[in-house]
């Protein structure tokens, strides 16, 4: 009973210690650049650029793969788990981004900040239920995937059919979450934003933006593959991957 009382405790060490020790792994302007599209990706959720009786797109489709891909990029270098816990430091600086927004917002009168803002709780609540659950499947496929290639796991091949599939279906997950919440259910309690899609808008959208962010995650995945291949012949962040996540050895 009485090591018992102190697990917790103990285990809120580790956590700390772990998560100090990713922190410090991983290179500050990954972090900084993945929460960044997490802030703009929910900012810019809140405008429909496409509004057709069978599609609608967000203006987020634009910048959400740069988050889907840094998790790849994590997730391959450090595992899935740090890839997860990223995604809340992402989130965490996101809710202090709208936190601010929301007191500037409350001093003055900005219109165009307004404009931003309005009914922004009900988008950044979508956004946030969605990403966190698109970001543990995307982390857990690229993770599960990645140990199919058990003789060569740092080749392109191995990259790309992670990648690809993960982004693929964590891109369809997040934006059926959040246009069915945003458009399609919080549309319906006061102070949400008034815009409304159809099921079909809904269905449509997460497919069709899976397939323009794949789009942009093929372009730009060489760079993905690049970075992965520079840390671990740099032994970037070695000290969380000895302790934590010690990578399986396999051909180049």
């Amino acid at each position: 009973m009485h090591q018992r009382s102190f697990a917790p405790m103990e285990w809120a060490k580790r956590e700390i210690k772990l998560f100090s020790t990713l922190v410090r792994s991983v290179p500050t302007l990954v972090i900084v650049l993945f929460s960044c599209s997490v802030i703009a990706m929910n900012l810019l959720s809140s405008f429909t650029v496409v509004n057709l009786p069978y599609l609608a797109l967000t203006a987020g489709v634009f910048v959400s793969w740069i988050g889907f891909l840094l998790m790849d990029i994590i997730s391959k270098h450090f595992g899935p788990k740090a890839a997860n816990r990223i995604s809340w430091i992402a989130l965490s600086a996101n809710l202090v981004a709208v936190g601010i927004f929301f007191v500037i917002s409350q001093i003055g009168t900005f219109p165009r900040l307004d404009m931003i803002l309005h009914g922004q709780w009900s988008v950044l609540l979508a956004s946030t239920i969605a990403f966190i659950v698109s970001a543990l499947a995307n982390n857990f496929f690229n993770y599960l995937i990645g140990r199919a290639f058990t003789k060569n796991p740092d080749g392109k091949a191995a990259y790309i059919c992670r990648s690809y599939i993960s982004t693929f279906l964590g891109q369809a997950i997040d934006n059926f979450i959040f246009a069915s919440l945003a458009f399609v259910v919080f549309p319906l309690i006061p102070g949400a934003l008034p815009v409304t899609w159809t099921i079909t808008q809904v269905s449509v959208c997460a497919v069709t933006c899976a397939l323009v962010e794949l789009g942009f995650e093929a372009v730009f995945s060489p760079i993905g593959y690049y970075v992965t291949r520079k840390w671990k012949d740099k032994d970037v962040g070695r000290e969380y991957i000895d302790l934590y996540y010690p990578q399986p050895t396999g051909g180049k």
